[in-house]
């Protein structure tokens, strides 16, 4: 079992962090996995993703990239290490770009060392002197067909479970932010427990760790404890179920209620969100979502909290008790979404 040891000053130098192109290679393997399964129990092969990804797979791109999944110690430059959650797919690449080709010759050497060989078309690729832009380009044309679509709901999922997160941080300390993060993580003793890992003790000496959800991950659990990433928890982010999913389930008579549009956010609101990130994930306007949110904090179903320049609503314990309450009134109605993956809106790349 991994232990990592936390000392009086990694509370405070802890943080949350996105990483979009990791992303994207989460998703790679998972696409690659035989018989792979959704959150909610679906083949992932026969998920939008899956779609996307056959017109690509076989081509040079997918098995110069495939190459790389096949080593566990992989090419760290193609999947440069977090900073914060305002890091962009465009600043990722960059990153990738800047590489220097002599570092990228030795990283590609040393991931390629176990994967035995590679095809005559692979291995000439990654020997011209432009692999590096090679390399950046074929992750971005990846990111265009297979992310971008779904990034602004895969976005607003990552930030509503790190606001969730953050508060446990901040409220119960060590022991809030690894509850519930993933079942093989635990607090004891004054460190992180980490199961099914080789029995080693890692001293943050006041770096503090750096948690990174994700949506494609689940439901495994990563961490990176060695250079050049910054010590790393990689997390199933709450709610990655929702971009799985076709349709958003509504109890029917709190629709008749409250109207569906109302209906649909109160029952959203089991967790925290911006009204940004509420019209990411239902498709309706912002102006809409305000006006809705308005109506619900009115009648005291949700209050709204001031963190930086967003306002963060959230359900109040009357909330909870109508949302519960409904689904025992009358058999569940089905919304269809109003994100990208119920086709119903139309969501641009970030």
């Amino acid at each position: 079992m991994l232990r990592v040891v936390v000392g009086p000053d990694d509370l405070a130098a802890s943080r949350f962090a996105i990483a979009p192109i990791y992303e994207l290679t989460h998703l790679l393997s998972k696409l690659d996995e035989v018989g792979a399964r959704t959150p909610i129990g679906g083949m992932v092969r026969a998920s939008r993703w899956a779609a996307r990804y056959a017109p690509l797979r076989g081509s040079l791109d997918d098995r110069t990239l495939r190459s790389f999944r096949r080593t566990a110690w992989g090419a760290d430059f193609i999947s440069p290490p977090p900073s914060g959650m305002a890091r962009t797919p465009a600043d990722d690449i960059a990153l990738i770009r800047s590489t220097p080709l002599r570092l990228a010759r030795e990283q590609i050497r040393r991931a390629l060392e176990g994967t035995g060989p590679v095809d005559d078309d692979v291995a000439a690729l990654l020997a011209r002197r432009d692999v590096v832009s090679r390399l950046a380009d074929m992750l971005e044309a990846m990111w265009q067909v297979l992310v971008a679509p779904d990034w602004p709901q895969l976005l607003a999922i990552a930030k509503r479970d790190v606001l969730h997160r953050a508060e446990r941080l901040a409220r119960e300390g060590w022991a809030g932010a690894v509850a519930e993060l993933h079942p093989k993580l635990r607090w004891q003793d004054g460190a992180v427990l980490v199961g099914a890992r080789p029995d080693e003790t890692v001293q943050l000496r006041g770096r503090g760790i750096t948690f990174v959800p994700t949506v494609f991950l689940h439901p495994r659990l990563a961490t990176l404890f060695e250079d050049p990433w910054p010590p790393t928890i990689v997390y199933p982010a709450r709610g990655s179920a929702a971009l799985w999913e076709p349709t958003v389930t509504v109890p029917g008579a709190l629709g008749r209620l409250l109207g569906t549009s109302r209906a649909d956010l109160l029952v959203r609101l089991e967790t925290a969100a911006s009204t940004t990130q509420l019209a990411r994930v239902t498709g309706l306007a912002v102006g809409a979502v305000g006006d809705h949110l308005r109506v619900l904090r009115e009648a005291g179903f949700v209050t709204g909290t001031r963190t930086g320049r967003s306002v963060v609503y959230r359900r109040t314990p009357i909330g909870d008790a109508v949302a519960a309450g409904a689904g025992e009134w009358s058999a569940a109605q089905t919304l269809p979404s109003r994100g990208r993956w119920g086709g119903e809106a139309q969501a641009g790349p970030a």
